[in-house]
């Protein structure tokens, strides 16, 4: 465990990402240059994909964080029985889900009933497949549909607000169920599809489409809300929601249904839209 990763365990993690927020919303122009600038470098965005290419250009650090991409930069697999890859970032771990546990990192894991915080909603992922996927401060930082889907639920879980860089994961006891986190319940042509937005350190808010901003404001207890009722209906490849800072999207899919995508490894780059899985059949 590195020394950062050690100081995180009793760091005031929200009060960090409440001062983070603070900084990435202000509209001071030093503040924001400063900010922009020391992403751009320190981690080699690469601006000519965005929509807006010019780091000036963006009022705060968080809408330069959360920028939209250029039409085209990023297209869908298209095999039309191609789940698709939620976001830019590098796999974390994807494969089985092997009696109701989600590997995490050599020696650790956790279970879907713990990251979903319910063990009923974890019940029909039960030997079905994950992936997991880490965005780092230079990607994209907005949540596509991995295959169409009607919300019928979400869940604001609270909890700690770890880093998940490389080190956090190899080191942090069921990192992913412990971090606060929205989790995300679809019904979809093939079952249930469950879209979990984890937080991190530093980490000022998850926006989704259909309601805005759910982290913050940090909660002490298990908050969910129900959206049938709403009839919201996401399309494959869709924008669903967006990070402020690095984190990590989680897909779990019902046993039976796909087949992960020949490679898919650990610490693989992966672009939006291309193939997580394919539909079996």
């Amino acid at each position: 465990m590195s020394p950062v990763t050690a100081l995180t365990w009793v760091l005031p993690h929200r009060l960090l990402s409440s001062l983070a927020r603070s900084l990435a919303y202000s509209d001071s122009p030093r503040i924001r240059r400063w900010l922009i600038d020391t992403v751009v470098r320190r981690f080699d965005v690469d601006l000519d994909e965005a929509a807006e290419s010019d780091p000036a250009a963006y009022p705060t650090f968080n809408a330069f964080f959360t920028r939209a991409l250029k039409p085209g930069a990023r297209v869908p697999d298209p095999d039309p029985r191609a789940l698709l890859m939620p976001a830019d970032g590098r796999i974390s771990q994807c494969g089985a889900i092997e009696r109701g546990r989600i590997f995490q990192a050599k020696g650790r894991s956790f279970t879907a009933a713990e990251l979903l915080a319910s063990q009923a909603a974890a019940t029909p992922y039960a030997d079905g497949l994950f992936a997991t996927v880490y965005l780092s401060p230079r990607d994209y930082h907005r949540v596509h549909m991995p295959w169409t889907g009607r919300l019928l639920e979400t869940v604001h879980v609270p909890g700690r607000l770890f880093s998940v860089g490389p080190d956090a994961v190899a080191s942090v006891p069921r990192l992913f169920a412990r971090n606060e986190r929205l989790v995300c319940h679809f019904e979809t042509s093939f079952g249930p599809m469950a879209v979990v937005m984890v937080g991190a350190l530093l980490v000022s808010g998850v926006e989704t489409v259909w309601s805005g901003e759910e982290i913050p404001a940090y909660g002490n207890r298990v908050t969910t809300r129900t959206w049938t009722s709403e009839d919201i209906v996401l399309e494959r490849f869709e924008e669903m929601a967006r990070f402020n800072y690095g984190s990590t999207v989680i897909v779990l899919l019902p046993p039976g249904v796909a087949t992960l995508e020949a490679g898919l490894q650990a610490e693989r780059p992966v672009r939006l839209g291309q193939a997580l899985a394919r539909l079996r059949g």
